[in-house]
């Protein structure tokens, strides 16, 4: 579940080809199909995650309306996997080099109630989001399509930010807690990101210099900039300091 407020950036020129066009070049086509397996990965867990917080629900429609989360994240896998498919890539063997990676930072910013199980699904959750949309606009069209339609609001947001506005107004110590719930959530999604590229060399070339459009460092850290500004703003849709 996820929200698109990272400010657009324009597409580089190879948001003008096709699939099969820019699928020649080796090197792009590992990228592709790496980011492809960390996106799938990620719906994967999602989805189980989801389910699993379901269980702290406080009643049920809430948990209701968690699993239906749940349900879109797995939707969002079954898109990715299938597009793995179309391209003659195995699913699995494109995953399996994120799994640990991924369990590790699940492992790491495990909820340990309900509303620290939102803020993880709102906030956590798009920090990644935002950075693989950043990494959208350096795709093929094909491939950039798929990307920010898996990427997009799966439409649960205002339930998120009802039921933590909610609690914060009915016990205001909560806010508290919960912001510095989300902001070690934000250094975890930025540091898991960031582990993501440095550890697979088609996906940093991407991003830093090469492959396509390559843009430089400095690019890279306005990138970061515009993720933390999105932050800042779900932060304040919360009801809570960034």
């Amino acid at each position: 579940m996820e929200t698109s407020e990272t400010p657009e950036k324009a597409p580089t020129a190879i948001a003008s080809k096709s699939w099969e066009e820019a699928a020649a070049d080796p090197q792009y086509r590992a990228a592709v199909v790496d980011l492809l397996g960390v996106l799938a990965y990620g719906e994967l867990a999602a989805f189980e995650r989801l389910a699993e917080d379901a269980k702290l629900a406080p009643n049920l429609a809430d948990k209701a309306e968690l699993v239906a989360m749940a349900s879109a994240e797995f939707q969002h896998f079954d898109a990715l996997s299938r597009r793995l498919t179309h391209i003659e890539e195995d699913p699995t063997h494109a995953m399996e080099p994120f799994v640990a990676s991924l369990d590790e930072f699940h492992r790491q910013t495990a909820p340990s109630d309900w509303l620290e199980g939102l803020i993880k699904a709102y906030v956590g959750d798009s920090i990644a989001s935002d950075f693989y949309r950043e990494v959208a606009v350096r795709l093929d069209a094909d491939t950039s399509r798929l990307v920010l339609d898996v990427l997009d609001d799966t439409g649960h947001s205002n339930f998120v930010v009802e039921k933590v506005r909610a609690a914060i107004e009915a016990d205001p110590r909560v806010g508290g807690r919960l912001a510095l719930w989300a902001r070690r959530l934000m250094g975890e999604a930025l540091s898991q990101a960031q582990r993501v590229v440095a550890d697979r060399d088609a996906l940093s070339t991407m991003l830093v210099g090469g492959v396509a459009d390559g843009f430089d460092l400095a690019e890279v850290g306005r990138m970061f900039s515009r993720i933390t500004e999105a932050h800042t703003k779900r932060m304040a849709a919360l009801g809570l300091a960034a």
